[in-house]
């Protein structure tokens, strides 16, 4: 394995800096690389073209009419499809949420019932749930997210804590979501 050139290293220290970690704890740069100042990164230049990107859509905290709420208090909806995420890797439940979400949303269906397991307890980073911990992320991000109304809890009978209810929107004649 060949050193980086001076510029090669350069360029990857200013990319390195940008990559957010995926544990919620702060990481502290080494003491070498806090020691040396930075020169400022250059300013890209202006795109006329390009909207700004769309800001992720919080579907937590999305209201739905009180019918929607007391039957997913109650447990007395059945979800039009379920996804068990467990035993996958971080890669394949990103991959099986994204088809899952476009089968449910070409096939009409409403909603989807999300086993993710539970939570666990104990400081970042920790080994075993990190889907659970950033499901709402990606589906804040995810092509779909205009097409989720919400992000509920399960109840106890569809897995508790364990699982998530995903409302999708329903299908407006004429409209089209991206």
């Amino acid at each position: 394995m060949r050193s980086l050139a001076p510029d090669e290293a350069e360029l990857w220290a200013r990319v390195a800096a940008t990559i957010r970690p995926l544990s919620r704890e702060p990481v502290e740069p080494p003491l070498a690389e806090a020691a040396q100042p930075q020169p400022p990164a250059p300013r890209p230049a202006a795109r006329l073209t390009a909207p700004p990107p769309e800001k992720p859509r919080p579907h937590a905290k999305a209201t739905l009419d009180s019918t929607w709420d007391r039957k997913l208090q109650s447990g007395s909806l059945s979800p039009d499809r379920v996804l068990d995420l467990h035993g996958r890797n971080l890669d394949q439940a990103w991959r099986a949420i994204d088809d899952s979400l476009e089968s449910a949303i070409a096939n009409e269906e409403r909603v989807l019932l999300l086993i993710t397991g539970h939570a666990r307890p104990g400081k970042p980073p920790v080994e075993r749930g990190k889907i659970r911990a950033v499901v709402h992320d990606w589906l804040a991000a995810s092509r779909h997210s205009r097409r989720i109304a919400a992000v509920r809890g399960a109840h106890r009978r569809h897995g508790g804590a364990g699982s998530l209810y995903i409302i999708l929107r329903k299908a407006r004649p004429g409209s089209t979501f991206s």
